[in-house]
């Protein structure tokens, strides 16, 4: 499926944007940026946000207070939503009968009861040493109450310096029995109301976050595109050429924290572990390493060697644990705002392109299922038997990965529409369930459909395009959406994400004592992240 390499232009109104910035060397300065307004229900007040852009810049932008309209995202009718893919040159399923989406379905050896799940949602609210806090605990009870049956817990490091942030979650002897207790609260709050947990899979994303780790990038492998905005915070300075790659031995040692790691989560009460391949981070960024020398990379089946000895050693020494995958099945190129209305475009790239996997080498808009769909029938032969399909960079290309009606403050503007960016991921997790009918595939991207995501999942699990529908930001401000299509036929307007990305632009918010906000949903969580996203703004 290819994506237009131009811009879509509408007419749209904007809001003048002051940015002042404060450079590594903490001089000050001003610039002005023009950016389309949205509508947020409930939630148009002034708002300054700190955030970190790229690692290089901590900015802090002032929106002022306006008359708030839709971007995109005007449709009164399914049959508005099927018209508009139709009028962009594509089709969508949509269906009104809900009925599939709470059948059963077996996976490995256990009965899942219903087709919805919640995606591996980071609050960043750990503590420094990996522990899970109070609000991380809370927000894995409001999960388990919300009646879906498949919860897939967020990244979890393997080792203190895989971290993406100083608040991500960290598996370890130490943190082992606080997790086990989130996990533990997670389901005692599903039995209280939805009935027996027997019927609910939980798991986690097990994650060595590679170059965007936050004490210091470590690379598997030097990309012409990702190099020049990958910043070293332990010397301030930009990853170069010289900047030196995890060794064949530092990934044989990384091999070895993917099994303590998945030992303990075994231990601890998780039915399955998911071994991270998405985003670019570093098991992702393996993938796509046909520019690395030795064992890893290179040919694909270096490329795929350190995942294929992950899951075959996982598979060896713990038979009866589930193994799963979150895997990018598209990666794209780097994009960067240009222009007056800060519209994405391509970062400048040489073809063929040599470090984007499942990207056809010769055009970044297209994607090639030849080597996604091999790596499907591969993990599925090494023994994963649950495939969670995603796609793109949240910090390069966030449009491939999250469509929005307004992008997060490191972002730009999106060069596309939306609703292009929900259904490439969508034909993309067709593609890669139809090469592994047997193996269960979760599909993503459905939030930015929001009134009308449920009757897409519910199309998508009839017709067998994908097994499970996965919900991500939607869940942080509705976490009961499945209770709630189940017992009422239809989602709480009021708490559906509008995708306005307030939760990703407090998770770009540094300017904390621990050094990372804790993330969520200010709108439609106001009590909790309310205070948390005035403090960020500076009131």
């Amino acid at each position: 499926m290819q994506s237009p390499d131009a811009s879509v232009h509408t007419s749209r109104p904007t809001l003048r944007v002051i940015i002042q910035s404060r450079s590594l060397d903490n001089h000050s300065f001003d610039a002005p940026l023009l950016v389309p307004a949205t509508d947020y229900a409930d939630y148009s007040d002034d708002a300054t946000i700190t955030a970190n852009r790229l690692g290089r810049l901590h900015t802090r932008q002032t929106i002022e207070r306006c008359s708030l309209m839709a971007r995109y995202y005007k449709y009164k009718s399914s049959a508005d939503l099927v018209a508009d893919a139709e009028q962009l040159g594509h089709s969508l399923e949509l269906s009104d009968d809900f009925a599939p989406l709470f059948q059963p379905l077996k996976i490995g050896n256990r009965d899942v009861g219903n087709r919805l799940a919640i995606q591996p949602m980071e609050g960043c609210d750990g503590t420094t040493d990996g522990h899970p806090d109070e609000l991380t605990y809370r927000r894995y009870r409001r999960f388990g109450a919300g009646g879906a049956k498949l919860i897939w817990g967020e990244a979890t490091a393997i080792a203190e310096t895989a971290r993406m942030n100083p608040r991500q979650l960290w598996i370890n002897q130490n943190t082992a029995s606080s997790i086990q207790r989130m996990i533990a609260d997670c389901r005692t709050a599903h039995r209280k109301q939805v009935g027996d947990d027997c019927d609910l899979l939980f798991g986690l994303q097990l994650t060595h976050s590679g170059r965007f780790s936050y004490r210091r990038p470590m690379l598997a492998t030097h990309d012409p595109i990702l190099d020049p905005l990958t910043l070293d915070k332990s010397t301030g300075k930009i990853v170069d050429a010289d900047f030196p790659l995890l060794t064949d031995d530092d990934l044989k040692r990384i091999e070895d924290e993917y099994l303590v790691a998945a030992k303990l989560a075994r231990d601890i009460g998780c039915d399955f572990v998911d071994v991270k391949q998405c985003h670019r981070y570093l098991l992702s960024e393996l993938l796509a390493a046909t520019n690395r020398p030795g064992e890893y990379g290179g040919t694909f089946e270096n490329r795929t060697r350190l995942v294929r000895n992950i899951v075959s050693r996982i598979r060896s020494e713990l038979p009866d644990l589930l193994i799963a995958t979150r895997m990018n099945a598209y990666d794209g190129i780097p994009y960067r705002g240009e222009g007056e209305d800060f519209v994405g475009v391509p970062c400048p790239h040489e073809l063929p392109l040599v470090t984007a996997f499942g990207t056809n080498p010769q055009n970044h808009l297209e994607f090639d299922p030849t080597e996604p769909v091999e790596l499907a029938k591969r993990l599925r032969e090494w023994g994963v038997g649950l495939i969670n399909v995603s796609a793109g960079n949240p910090y390069a290309n966030p449009h491939v990965v999250r469509p929005a009606e307004f992008p997060p403050v490191d972002g730009y503007h999106a060069p596309e529409h939306p609703l292009l960016g929900v259904l490439r991921q969508f034909h993309i997790a067709r593609e890669i369930q139809a090469a592994v009918p047997d193996v269960p595939v979760i599909g993503s991207a459905y939030s930015w459909l929001q009134d009308f995501a449920m009757h897409a999942a519910a199309a998508h699990v009839s017709s067998g395009a994908v097994a499970i529908v996965g919900m991500g930001r939607a869940t942080l401000s509705h976490p009961e959406f499945a209770r709630t299509l189940q017992t009422e036929g239809k989602l709480n307007r009021k708490q559906v994400c509008r995708t306005f990305s307030y939760c990703t632009n407090l998770m770009r918010s540094k300017d904390h004592p621990l050094g990372q906000y804790a993330t969520g949903c200010p709108p439609f969580d106001k009590e909790v992240y309310g205070p948390l996203w005035d403090e960020a703004k500076g009131d």
